[in-house]
């Protein structure tokens, strides 16, 4: 009779042991998809879609597509009871936020540039 997972990592050294209850840990904080976020959250696709003013169908719909807008993402974060934060992870740089992508409840960002001055990019000269 073969061995089990768990009697293979019990012979292993303490410290692979460690890195191995440490890399598990990691992994259990990931979710798969929004399915498994809802079910989390202890939430059914009713009340989902309750929240989003939507039909259970439709929940059920958004939990399989692949590709989706922002906005619908966030919808349904929030009506799990979450709140969605963008980040970018570039290489040899600290991961960056995006705080309002998307956000049509946001003011505007209005950049202003000092009289005479060129724009950065194309434009005309300032006079």
């Amino acid at each position: 009779m073969g061995r089990s997972l768990n009697d293979i990592i019990a012979a292993l050294p303490a410290e692979e042991q460690a890195a191995i209850d440490a890399r598990y840990q990691d992994l259990k904080q990931e979710v798969e998809g929004l399915r498994e976020l809802r079910q989390i959250a202890g939430k059914a696709q009713a009340e989902i879609a309750s929240a989003l003013n939507i039909k259970q169908p439709s929940v059920s719909q958004i939990e399989r597509q692949t590709d989706m807008y922002l906005s619908t993402l966030r919808s349904y974060v929030e009506a799990v009871g979450g709140e969605l934060e963008l980040t970018v992870k570039l290489p040899q740089r600290p991961a960056l936020r995006i705080h309002q992508l998307g956000d049509a409840s946001a003011p505007p960002q209005i950049t202003t540039r000092r009289p005479g001055t060129r724009a950065q990019m194309g434009g005309r000269r300032g006079r």
